[in-house]
C-alpha cells in the first residue's frame, strides 16, 4: 500500500511549484467546518477499509462489471422517488441529474468512449444511494463553482453528507460501489480545495485503488473509475514540480494479467505494459489518450526521484547513470506513443501559425480523447526537456522539433485555442501552465491568461490560481483577471 505518512522533510515544495500567492478557491469552501469533518470522516473511512481488507476484498473486486445493485438495508431512488415527506429532495435529484449527465458526465467520460459516467453510473445509482448522493453532490458543487460566489454551497455540503452516511454500510460489507463513490467524491474535494492540500484529498482514494487491485488495465467500469482518479493524481505531480511524485506510486497504474508471459527473454515488464497500451490502443482509441496519462505519470515520477536525488540526497538509486538511462527509456516511449498514434488521436486539420498576428497553430480534432491526450504528450516532453541529461543534450538535433520546447508549448495552446469541447477545459490546466512558461511575449500571456479564466467560467474548476503562478514567473501582473476568449 502507498505510504500514507510521510517525514517534514518530503514535504519539500520545488521552486517552481506553486506562488505564494496560490490558495483556496475563492468561495472558501474548503474552510467550511462542516466539510472539513465530512472530508475527514471520509478520509478515516477509506483509509481504514483500505489497512483492513485483504485478499477477501480483492476476490469481491475483480471482474468488475459484477456490481451489487444495492447495499444491505438502503432504498432505492424508486424508494425516494415515492416518499411524499421527501419532494424537496426529489426535485433536487431531477436538477442535479440532469446537470451531472449534460455537464459533468462529459469531463468524466473524456477518456471513454463507452462513457461509464454517462450512462452507466447513473444507473447503478438508482440502486445505490452513496453513489446517488455522490453524483448529485458533484453536480451541486460544479453549479455552485460555475454560478459564482454569491451561490450557496448548502446542497452541494448536504449531499456530500448524505453520500458519506450511505457508504458507512458498504464499507463494511466490502461493497466494491465504494470505489466508485470514494471518485466521485474525490472530484468533488479537488474541484473545492487548495492544490496544495490535493495529496491528502487524493489518498483515501488511491489506498483503495491499490488494495483491490484495481489500475488502468482492468478493464469495465472501474477501469474508468481508476482513469478518472489517474488524471487528478497527475495533475497533483505535475503541480508538485518534482517535490512529489503520484499519491499512488505509478508501478500500480498499470497491471498485467498474472497468466500473461513475463519470463527473461521475451520482453520485461515495462515493455509488455507498452506493448499491451498500444494493442489495445489501436483497437480503442481511448486507451491510447490512457496511455499519454500513464507516460506523462512516468515522467513525473523519474522528474520527483531525480530532483529527490539531488536535492535530499535521498537513496532511490536514481544515480547519474541509471538516470539517463531511465531518460532515454521514457523518451523513446513518448517518442513511439506519437509515432503510432491511431487516426482518431491525429488532428484532422493543422494550419501553422504563419501570421503575425497567428501566434499559435491552429490544430483540430475530431475525437476528444484526441484533444488532452495529445496535450498530456506535449507536456511530458517539456517536462523531460527540462531535465534533459547533459549528455543527451549535447546529442540532441537542433533541428529535431521533438527537441524544441517552444514548438510542443505552441501546440498545446494551439490545440485548447482550437479544440473548446467542454470536456477537455479542466485538464487543460496544468499543460497550459507548464507551456506558458516558456513565453515571453505580452501578447502570447494575455492569449494565456484568457484561456486558464475561461477554463474557470465555464467548468466552474478551479484555474485562475495558475494565472497567479505564471504572474510570479513572468514577474508582471497581466490585469486580465475575467478575460474571454475569442472563438
Amino acid at each position: 500500500m502507498a505510504a500514507l505518512h510521510t517525514s517534514p522533510e518530503q514535504h519539500f515544495f520545488s521552486p517552481g511549484s506553486l506562488s505564494n500567492q496560490s490558495g483556496p478557491s475563492p468561495d472558501e469552501y474548503a474552510h467550511n467546518p462542516r466539510f472539513q469533518e465530512l472530508q475527514t470522516t471520509l478520509r478515516s473511512y477509506l483509509i481504514d477499509e483500505a489497512r483492513g481488507a485483504g485478499d477477501t476484498h480483492q476476490r469481491t473486486l475483480e471482474r468488475h462489471d459484477d456490481i451489487p445493485t444495492c447495499a444491505p438495508g438502503t432504498q432505492s431512488l424508486a424508494q425516494h422517488l415515492h416518499d411524499p415527506q421527501d419532494q424537496v429532495l426529489v426535485l433536487k435529484k431531477v436538477k442535479y441529474m440532469n446537470i451531472w449527465i449534460s455537464e459533468c458526465a462529459p469531463w468524466l467520460d473524456m477518456f471513454d468512449q463507452e462513457r461509464h459516467f454517462g450512462i452507466q453510473i447513473p444507473i447503478i445509482a438508482q440502486r445505490s444511494p452513496a453513489v446517488l448522493y455522490a453524483l448529485l453532490a458533484l453536480a451541486a458543487r460544479q453549479t455552485e463553482r460555475s454560478g459564482g460566489s454569491t451561490v450557496s454551497s448548502q446542497d452541494s455540503l448536504d449531499l456530500y453528507s448524505r453520500a458519506i452516511s450511505s457508504l458507512a454500510p458498504s464499507i463494511n460489507a466490502r461493497d466494491p460501489q465504494v470505489l466508485i463513490t470514494a471518485c466521485i467524491l474525490c472530484v468533488l474535494e479537488m474541484m473545492s480545495v487548495s492544490p496544495r492540500d490535493w495529496r491528502r484529498h487524493l489518498e483515501g482514494c488511491a489506498a483503495l485503488l491499490e488494495t483491490a487491485g484495481v489500475n488502468g488495465l482492468s478493464g469495465g467500469l472501474l477501469q474508468a473509475v481508476f482513469w478518472c482518479y489517474a488524471r487528478m493524481d497527475l495533475c497533483a505531480a505535475i503541480i508538485a514540480d518534482g517535490a512529489e511524485s503520484t499519491t499512488l506510486p505509478v508501478d500500480k497504474w498499470a497491471l498485467l494479467d498474472p497468466d500473461m508471459d513475463t519470463s527473461p527473454g521475451v520482453l520485461d515488464q515495462q515493455q509488455l505494459i507498452s506493448k499491451a497500451f498500444l494493442e489495445r490502443g489501436a483497437t480503442v482509441p481511448d486507451m491510447h489518450a490512457n496511455y499519454a496519462v500513464y507516460l506523462c505519470a512516468r515522467v513525473c515520477d523519474l522528474l520527483s526521484r531525480r530532483t529527490r536525488h539531488v536535492e535530499l540526497g535521498e537513496d532511490n538509486g536514481c544515480t547519474d547513470s541509471v538516470f539517463r538511462l531511465q531518460w532515454k527509456n521514457r523518451w523513446d516511449e513518448l517518442r513511439q506513443w506519437f509515432e503510432r498514434r491511431p487516426p482518431q488521436m491525429q488532428s484532422i486539420q493543422e494550419i501553422d501559425a504563419s501570421h503575425a498576428e497567428d501566434l499559435f497553430p491552429t490544430i483540430l480534432f475530431a475525437y476528444w480523447a484526441a484533444i488532452s491526450g495529445n496535450q498530456l504528450y506535449h507536456t511530458a516532453c517539456i517536462l523531460m526537456m527540462e531535465m534533459m541529461p547533459p549528455q543527451i543534450d549535447a546529442a540532441a538535433d537542433a533541428a529535431d522539433l521533438y527537441y524544441k520546447p517552444l514548438w510542443h508549448a505552441r501546440r498545446i495552446v494551439g490545440i485548447s485555442l482550437t479544440n473548446p469541447h467542454r470536456g477537455c477545459l479542466n485538464n487543460a490546466i496544468q499543460p497550459l501552465y507548464v507551456a506558458g512558461k516558456l513565453f515571453t511575449h505580452r501578447d502570447e500571456h494575455k492569449i494565456i491568461v484568457d484561456l486558464l479564466n475561461h477554463i474557470e467560467a465555464r467548468s466552474g474548476w478551479g484555474s485562475r490560481w495558475r494565472i497567479k503562478d505564471l504572474e510570479a514567473f513572468w514577474g508582471y501582473r497581466s490585469g486580465r483577471r475575467a478575460g474571454n476568449v475569442e472563438r
